[in-house]
């Protein structure tokens, strides 16, 4: 019986003994882990704002740490940086777009001769056109383009024949023969031409000064001269009625 009771005491001896080193360990290891208790930094955009971080402890410090959230929060606010396209409106009403057809249109008239216009050339001749061949510029510029022929040449060359700059010749009154032009059928029996009428008369002029000169390379009033008249004084002559038309 007494064999018993000491080893009962014996080992409730040890028991004890364990306890107490089972406690000591266990606050040795306590005392260890919080003095190498690692702490780190938790960054959010409202301390990078601030200007500063906020330290934050380890989950053995008295403030318990989310299980559920252990990760750092380190989203951006996207409503915050996201830049916010302004809505543009129109605060006046646009008026309504005319379509092709109901704009009105002014046409242009290309340049045809001299910077001019085939109006604009006509007016510059007819102003040096008098008497019976009166308004016919147009005529004498558009056919002498078409032709290939300097208009105011072709002008001067009328004016200098029939003088109508003033008043012009029995010949272009009563034959319609505006250049001098000879051949048949006769006017009056004699040697120039007789059309039956002046617009005839202007392009029958335009042709043989095209086919006889022009397209044997006969362009010029110096070149022309020889051949159109006898007169040693016909190519200045032309020149200066020339002068006058771009004059006026």
């Amino acid at each position: 019986m007494k064999k018993v009771s000491k080893l009962s005491l014996l080992i409730a001896s040890v028991g004890v003994f364990m306890i107490g080193l089972a406690g000591i360990l266990q606050y040795r290891a306590f005392q260890l882990e919080k003095n190498h208790t690692v702490s780190y930094e938790k960054v959010t955009m409202k301390d990078l704002n601030a200007g500063h971080v906020e330290d934050v402890k380890s989950k053995n410090e008295s403030e318990p740490v989310d299980e559920s959230n252990n990760n750092t929060d380190t989203s951006i606010d996207t409503n915050t940086n996201q830049e916010v396209a302004e809505e543009v409106t129109v605060s006046e009403e646009l008026e309504d777009v005319k379509t092709y057809d109901e704009v009105a249109t002014v046409p242009v008239d290309p340049i045809v001769y001299d910077g001019l216009t085939m109006q604009q050339l006509a007016d510059k001749l007819n102003r040096s056109l008098n008497s019976t061949i009166s308004g016919k510029g147009y005529l004498i510029a558009s056919y002498s383009l078409q032709l290939g022929i300097d208009p105011y040449m072709a002008t001067a060359i009328i004016l200098h024949e029939t003088g109508c700059n003033g008043t012009c010749s029995s010949l272009v009154r009563e034959c319609n023969n505006v250049g001098g032009q000879k051949g048949g059928p006769s006017c009056g029996g004699g040697a120039y031409k007789a059309y039956p009428t002046l617009d005839e008369g202007i392009m029958g002029y335009l042709d043989n000064l095209y086919r006889n000169y022009y397209s044997h390379g006969l362009t010029t009033v110096e070149t022309i001269g020889p051949k159109y008249a006898a007169s040693t004084t016909w190519a200045s002559q032309v020149n200066n009625y020339i002068n006058l038309i771009r004059s006026r």
